[in-house]
C-alpha cells in the first residue's frame, strides 16, 4: 500500500499532476453542487427540514465528476448517515483536541482530511484494547459524533480544494502559470524572504530547507501533503523550479536528491512545511463550502495543530 497519500485519491496510481475532469453532474433536485456555485443557483432546490450526515455527505460528492468512486478511504469512520446534524468541525485531523472542540461547540458532525485511527485504512483490529483508541473510540460513541473522511472527494474536485484553499490563503490565486496548476511564478525574491512570507501566511512557526538563504526564487513548485518521492522528483524534472515547497517527504528519497542537485551546481531549494501546515487550508476551504451550500447549519473550522515540536 502506498502510504504518500497526501494529495492523491487513493483509487488513483496517476502522476501529481491531477487529472482534469471534463463532465457535469446534476443533482436530482436541479441544484448544482460544483465548487463555485452560486448560492442562487441553489436556491430552485428545496431545502430540507433537517440535514443529515448522509444528505451532506451525498451532496459533496454530487459534486466529483466521477464520484462515487468504487474504491476509497472517504468513508464514515464513527456514526452513521440518518445522524441529524447539530453542527459541523471541518478539520485536518479528528484528534482528541478537535473532538473536545466539537463537543463544546455541540458540534455532532467532523470532516476530516486525514486518518482518525492512525492509519491510511482506519482499520482497528490491530488496536483492540489499546487505551488511547478505546478512550478516542468511547469519546465519539458517547456524544454520538460523526466523523467522515473527506479526502479523496475534496482532492478530485475539477478544482483541487486543499489546493485551492493553500493558494488562496498564500494569496497566490493569479500567480500560477498556465497548464499546471502546482507551478507559480513569483516575484524575484531570496529563499530567506520566501519562506518567511510562507511561514506568515499559512501560520508556520519553523521549517527546514535545503539551499542557499540568499538564492532568488521566482519559479516555485508547491506540493502540498505527501506526494511521494517520484512525484516530487519527477514533477522537479519536468518544471525545473527554483525552490519546491512540500508538505513532506521521505528524507532517503527527494531531500537527497534536491541535496545532490544543489552539489552539482542546479539553482534548486527544497523547503518542508510540514504535512499539516500544508494542507490544513483545505479544511477551511471545506467550511467555506458548507456555509454556501449547507444552509442553516452551524460550521466552524478547528485546526488540528501540529503534532510536533521543535528545540
Amino acid at each position: 500500500m502506498n502510504t504518500n497519500h497526501g494529495n492523491r485519491p487513493s483509487n488513483e496510481t496517476t502522476d501529481y499532476t491531477r487529472r482534469k475532469f471534463i463532465s457535469t453532474i446534476s443533482l436530482a433536485t436541479g441544484a448544482a453542487a460544483f465548487l463555485g456555485t452560486p448560492v442562487n443557483l441553489l436556491a430552485s432546490a428545496k431545502s430540507p427540514e433537517t440535514w443529515t450526515v448522509g444528505k451532506v455527505m451525498d451532496l459533496f460528492i454530487a459534486g466529483v465528476p466521477g464520484a462515487p468512486f468504487a474504491k476509497t478511504v472517504d468513508t464514515l469512520k464513527t456514526g452513521d448517515r440518518d445522524i441529524e446534524i447539530t453542527g459541523i468541525v471541518t478539520t485536518m485531523f479528528a484528534n482528541l483536541a478537535v473532538i473536545n472542540q466539537a463537543i463544546a461547540l455541540k458540534a455532532n458532525f467532523i470532516i476530516a482530511h486525514e486518518p482518525t485511527f492512525y492509519n491510511h485504512l482506519d482499520e482497528t483490529d490491530w488496536l483492540k484494547n489499546d487505551d488511547v483508541y478505546e478512550y478516542k473510540a468511547a469519546l465519539l460513541k458517547k456524544h454520538n459524533i460523526a466523523v467522515w473522511r473527506n479526502h479523496d472527494y475534496i482532492h478530485s474536485l475539477k478544482e483541487d480544494g486543499v489546493m485551492k484553499g493553500v493558494v488562496k490563503q498564500l494569496g497566490w490565486d493569479k500567480s500560477s502559470l498556465p497548464g499546471n496548476d502546482h507551478l507559480f511564478n513569483r516575484p524575484a525574491t531570496t529563499l530567506k524572504q520566501l519562506i518567511n512570507e510562507v511561514k506568515q501566511r499559512l501560520g508556520i512557526a519553523t521549517v527546514r530547507y535545503i539551499g542557499s538563504p540568499a538564492q532568488s526564487c521566482s519559479r516555485v513548485l508547491l506540493m502540498p501533503g505527501a506526494a511521494g518521492g517520484k512525484a516530487q522528483i519527477g514533477a522537479i524534472g519536468r518544471t525545473k523550479p527554483d525552490v519546491i515547497l512540500c508538505g513532506e517527504i521521505s528524507e532517503w528519497e527527494t531531500a537527497e536528491y534536491v541535496r545532490d542537485a544543489h552539489i552539482k551546481g542546479d539553482k534548486l531549494s527544497l523547503v518542508l512545511l510540514g504535512h499539516i501546515a500544508s494542507e490544513e487550508p483545505g479544511s477551511e476551504f471545506m467550511k467555506g463550502w458548507i456555509k454556501e451550500n449547507v444552509p442553516g447549519v452551524p460550521v466552524t473550522h478547528v485546526p488540528a495543530g501540529s503534532s510536533l515540536s521543535f528545540m
